[in-house]
């Protein structure tokens, strides 16, 4: 009996992982160079003018990667990007900034997944 319990949560693990990957999107991090979503998001942070010419040349070198990756379909390398703009995002703000930032991040990256599993 145990083993056959232990076998049900390892299959339910694999499929809501793999579940929660597909309804990621990744796709957002696109936006984030528009001009009107960038404006917002400098305005939101309070960043000051050395920040925001950071934050635009992440946000483009963010853009150009994730489109190769999400191109050829390569999920690994998605995550990576992700990584990348987090990493970048905490060097050229400082803590609270950063927080933001990272809540914004969030709901905009796992809206979708949450929102689905919500109504359900």
């Amino acid at each position: 009996m145990k083993k056959i319990l232990v076998l049900l949560m390892v299959a339910f693990a694999t499929v809501s992982g793999s579940f929660a990957k597909n309804n990621v999107k990744y796709e957002m991090l696109y936006k984030l160079n528009t001009k009107n979503t960038f404006n917002s998001m400098v305005r939101y942070l309070n960043a000051n003018e050395e920040q925001k010419d950071q934050l635009l040349y992440v946000f483009s070198r963010t853009e150009k990667k994730m489109k190769k990756a999400l191109k050829n379909e390569d999920l690994k390398a998605a995550d990576k990007v992700v990584k990348y703009n987090l990493d970048n995002a905490r060097y050229v703000l400082n803590e609270d900034q950063y927080n933001r930032y990272l809540a914004v991040i969030n709901v905009s990256i796992y809206d979708n997944y949450y929102g689905m599993t919500a109504n359900k």
